[in-house]
């Protein structure tokens, strides 16, 4: 069964929180732009022109994006990495 994913605002203007309807992580997961990560799902959703930054625990991950970034652009490129998972 594919993960499914609520996605919320956060105070930060420039951060989303994406939800999982079950763990995903195993562990804690964070890393920023130009940072090399051994993180396949930390390269794939830093490589998106935009992401600033990703935070996550067992269910859930936080996405930044660069201020001047869209979210209108960013989240169906970020779901489209999610939806591997």
């Amino acid at each position: 069964m594919a993960l499914e994913f609520a996605i919320e605002p956060t105070p930060n203007p420039n951060a989303l929180k994406f939800t999982a309807s079950q763990p995903f992580l195993e562990g804690r997961l964070s890393a920023r732009a130009g940072d090399n990560s051994d993180s396949p799902l930390a390269a794939s959703l830093l490589a998106i022109d935009g992401v600033e930054s990703i935070f996550g625990f067992q269910d859930f991950l936080t996405v930044n994006k660069f201020a001047e970034a869209d979210w209108e652009t960013l989240v169906p490129h970020i779901k489209e990495v999610l939806e591997t998972l």
